[in-house]
């Protein structure tokens, strides 16, 4: 099979190869557990580093296509033993879609803004350095039931002028190669003060689903710091664990 990358194309590089890459491990040739050939001679056929080589099957590798063994070499998966790892965390977006959930964004806010020390700490920049900060509201079109506070890397690239109502980390991915690879949470419960109320269209002391993410890209790099305040009667929290 012939892999060829578009040098002229304004998709970044690893996002090219991941694409055929992906078509690669999925021929016959491929598809009952082959090992790849080595990183030497796919970046050379592929004409790119081997630093932008093995970004794209570490993004593959999470995805649960490929296999590293040390001393040995990055395998494919056999097509039967396939892993969903990938899809056990999404934007808000895609869960939503998945769930077959219409949604309304009721407020989009952009602004550049000074970070608090645990999101200055978090990203490890100082605290007088700018960042990105996006509100969002939405919801169900009969009305809202999650608010979002995301601060996001200066390393990010964004200018504030992207489409944020589209999936975020398909367009943080898209348009900037930033592949958000790990997610991080932690869940706890809060009564909803005077301005959470106001936002979620509900009283004052009402149970309130808090969600903090973490989210690193593909070189465990810091990206996104989310908040997320859930309407308790309007969303459920659903977490699935297998025993290996």
């Amino acid at each position: 099979m012939k892999l060829k990358i578009d040098h002229k194309s304004q998709i970044p590089l690893h996002i090219q190869a991941e694409e055929l890459l992906r078509r690669l491990i999925e021929s016959q040739e491929y598809i009952d557990g082959k090992l790849l050939p080595n990183e030497v001679e796919l970046s050379k056929d592929l004409n790119i580093s081997r630093t932008t080589l093995r970004q794209s099957i570490n993004k593959l590798v999470y995805d649960g296509l490929l296999v590293r063994k040390k001393g040995v070499g990055t395998r494919v998966v056999e097509s039967k033993s396939l892993s969903s790892k990938s899809k056990n965390w999404m934007s808000f977006s895609q869960e939503m879609s998945a769930r077959g959930i219409p949604i309304k964004n009721f407020e989009l806010h952009v602004s550049w803004v000074l970070p608090e020390k645990r999101i200055a700490s978090f990203f490890g920049i100082k605290e007088d350095i700018k960042v990105l900060k996006l509100v969002r509201l939405r919801g169900r079109p009969e009305g809202p039931f999650v608010f979002f506070e995301s601060y996001f890397h200066p390393i990010v690239g964004l200018t504030g002028e992207e489409d944020y109502k589209a999936p975020l980390y398909e367009m943080l991915e898209k348009s900037h190669g930033i592949v958000a690879m790990v997610s991080k949470e932690e869940i706890s419960a809060l009564l909803a003060d005077e301005f959470i109320a106001e936002k979620l269209e509900t009283a004052i002391g009402s149970p309130i689903l808090f969600r903090k993410r973490f989210v690193y890209d593909n070189e465990e790099r810091p990206i996104e710091y989310n908040l997320g305040y859930y309407k308790a009667d309007s969303f459920i929290y659903t977490v699935e664990s297998r025993r290996a």
